[in-house]
């Protein structure tokens, strides 16, 4: 645990666009297949070592808003499954006007960064075990979407990830992009059955939502 540098204390960065925004500056999507050109993004994020198959995988394209209040459009990959389910909790969060800094696909740069970073990427897939353990993650079955985990930081005792974002363990004081109880996004993943990491008692996730409970 490190404590939060000052400009990061009150997080609202602007959104730097990779991908067109809406020209109309409502919510807009798509699903469809993890293309060889999306794949080859991805880089080490994904590997035939890895519990699900491309065939079980959609890649997403949504609308968020930022904290710039501004309409923008991510990306992310999920089970082929809960594609329909998981766009649906981002139209709500998008009509609820919940800022999201980025949302682009992770690269094998993330894998590869030292959790000290201030990185803030709303994301699902990645293929990689559990913290702390050596079964795989439910983000390794697309079963999983991180959202603003600066904001939303993982605690289990005095390890903080990122370690950069200990002042967002203050959850009574309320800051743009945070995930409360009870809040938009903990209703609209419990919609569609998924579950909140915030809520476990062993160790917070707080950016975490699940399919699988885990």
């Amino acid at each position: 645990m490190r404590p939060t540098p000052p400009e990061l204390v009150e997080r609202r960065f602007v959104t730097t666009d990779l991908l067109p925004p809406p020209v109309d500056g409502r919510f807009h999507s798509t699903i469809g297949p993890v293309t060889p050109a999306i794949r080859r993004r991805m880089g080490k994020t994904w590997s035939p070592a890895c519990p699900v198959g491309l065939d079980g995988l959609r890649y997403l394209t949504v609308s968020f808003r930022g904290f710039d209040g501004l309409a923008h459009t991510g990306e992310l990959v999920v089970a082929a499954g809960e594609a329909e389910e998981v766009v649906s909790v981002f139209a709500a969060l998008f009509r609820a006007g919940f800022p999201i800094e980025e949302m682009r696909l992770p690269t094998t740069a993330d894998l590869d960064a030292h959790p000290t970073g201030d990185g803030n990427n709303t994301a699902g897939l990645v293929c990689r075990p559990m913290r702390g353990g050596t079964s795989w993650s439910a983000h390794a079955y697309g079963l999983a979407v991180d959202i603003n985990p600066f904001n939303n930081p993982y605690q289990k005792g005095d390890v903080v990830l990122p370690e950069l974002a200990s002042s967002y363990l203050d959850r009574g004081w309320q800051r743009p992009g945070m995930v409360q109880p009870g809040s938009v996004a903990v209703r609209e993943f419990a919609r569609i059955g998924w579950s909140w990491g915030g809520a476990w008692s062993t160790l917070k996730d707080y950016q975490h939502f699940t399919a699988t409970g885990l």
